[in-house]
């Protein structure tokens, strides 16, 4: 009875946890005057959850809406990493523009994240990973469907430089094809992203 007790104690704890996590929240951006400024997570009571160590965080990417996640420019840690609100690191955001600081957002209640290896995969809105980093390109979902190329590689926009030394390159693929909200691969050839695109109707955010 003593060992029953004691387990259900420690599920209660840990359920508590795992709610508290999912909470919304919002940033709040304090200016101190110098280069550095305050951030604060912000619940939705408008009660301050945590104060962040801003001698870890440079940059923040967020609009003034609650959502289960925030995605921060990470001092000493490359890309950008999504946090709860605990402060806990739920996985790296997508750069969407090379050479650029673009991390996505969330489309369709879905944001692309990647890998050590930079491939991509999705999260949702709650900031669960549902499908896990495997593609070397993916675009944002479009009406439930993402367009994915395979057999890719890096070519610099300067046709002298090394890959190495151009932080602007295009990745080109010998095959593309799409997938749907679960990651099932319904379609992959030898087919142009031009002609997924208009098979499936694909279209830009904000098109």
């Amino acid at each position: 009875m003593r060992i029953r007790l004691i387990t259900t104690i420690t599920l209660l704890l840990l359920s508590c946890n795992f709610t508290y996590g999912q909470k919304k929240f919002k940033v709040e951006v304090k200016e101190t005057g110098t280069w550095r400024d305050i951030y604060c997570l912000i619940d939705e009571q408008g009660k301050v959850i945590r104060q962040l160590d801003t001698s870890k965080y440079y940059v923040s990417f967020n609009n003034d809406q609650y959502a289960y996640f925030a995605v921060f420019g990470k001092k000493g840690s490359s890309g950008w990493t999504a946090i709860d609100a605990n402060e806990n690191e739920l996985f790296k955001v997508y750069n969407t523009s090379f050479g650029e600081p673009s991390p996505d957002y969330l489309i369709e209640n879905k944001i692309r994240i990647v890998d050590v290896n930079e491939n991509i995969g999705f999260a949702n809105n709650k900031g669960e990973i549902i499908i896990k980093p495997q593609f070397k390109i993916a675009t944002s979902f479009h009406k439930g469907k993402a367009i994915i190329g395979q057999t890719c590689k890096k070519v610099p926009w300067d046709a002298h430089a090394k890959e190495s030394d151009c932080h602007h390159y295009s990745i080109i693929c010998e095959k593309h094809g799409y997938i749907n909200e679960k990651g099932d691969l319904l379609k992959i050839g030898n087919y142009s992203f031009d002609m997924i695109m208009k098979e499936i109707d694909w279209k830009m955010p904000d098109e």
